[in-house]
């Protein structure tokens, strides 16, 4: 942090994403450094390491792509969060985003506020707070010990209503489709359904209990988390 402010780095070669992104992420409180190109983007990480919670990289840049970039800056650090920003959408790139080590990755365009939700679920998962208790409402998580406790009690959780739980909690207000909830929680190659996730909201909530209205169901959409 500098000033006690987060601190995102914001590598991309169009300056008026660059601009654009300046102004929102200042405006909510963030210190902002910037790089236009892959190069510079590792030259600003390098001199700021210490400073900087999170890094928004483009993939498309100059000089170094974003994928070579975030592969340098893993060689140096694992503990940043990486968000790639590209205008790919194709399966292929982002596997290799995700498999050179990008904790999530967006495609452009993007809303402002969508990015912003993504870049708090991202330090919530990541980044330098992580080791911290998450506290949603009555319920209380420890990713360390991966305990939930509901007004000071332990949930007895199965391994998968814990992972579930989680990814809902630091993603609180995102809304997620089965399809996408199996993915992100069981993996891409689950071969089960989609009444998987059905059946384990179900058994979530009736171990929630007070708490269940928590996790709500987006009609047509799928669920989301929040308090």
């Amino acid at each position: 942090m500098i000033d006690n402010k987060r601190c995102v780095l914001i590598a991309d070669d169009e300056p008026k994403m660059v601009r654009a992104l300046r102004d929102f992420f200042r405006a909510n409180g963030f210190c902002v450094l910037e790089a236009k190109n892959g190069i510079e983007a590792f030259d600003v990480f390098c001199a700021h390491t210490n400073e900087i919670d999170i890094i928004l990289l483009d993939v498309m840049m100059p000089e170094q792509d974003g994928l070579t970039t975030l592969k340098d800056i893993r060689e140096a650090s694992s503990l940043i969060p990486v968000i790639l920003l590209t205008a790919k959408g194709e399966e292929y790139d982002q596997l290799s985003g995700f498999s050179s080590g990008a904790d999530d990755y967006i495609t452009k365009p993007f809303s402002p506020s969508l990015l912003m939700a993504r870049v708090e679920a991202v330090l919530r998962r990541f980044g330098k707070d992580a080791q911290k208790d998450i506290v949603a409402g009555e319920l209380t998580v420890n990713a360390m010990t991966r305990t939930v406790c509901l007004s000071g009690k332990e949930l007895d959780l199965t391994r998968r209503e814990y992972d579930l739980l989680y990814y809902l909690i630091v993603n609180r207000s995102l809304t997620f489709s089965r399809e996408q909830l199996l993915n992100n929680v069981w993996g891409y190659d689950f071969e089960g359904g989609y009444r998987t996730v059905d059946t384990h909201i179900r058994q979530l909530r009736n171990k929630l209990g007070v708490c269940a209205d928590y996790i709500k169901t987006v009609h047509c959409v799928g669920y989301q988390f929040e308090v």
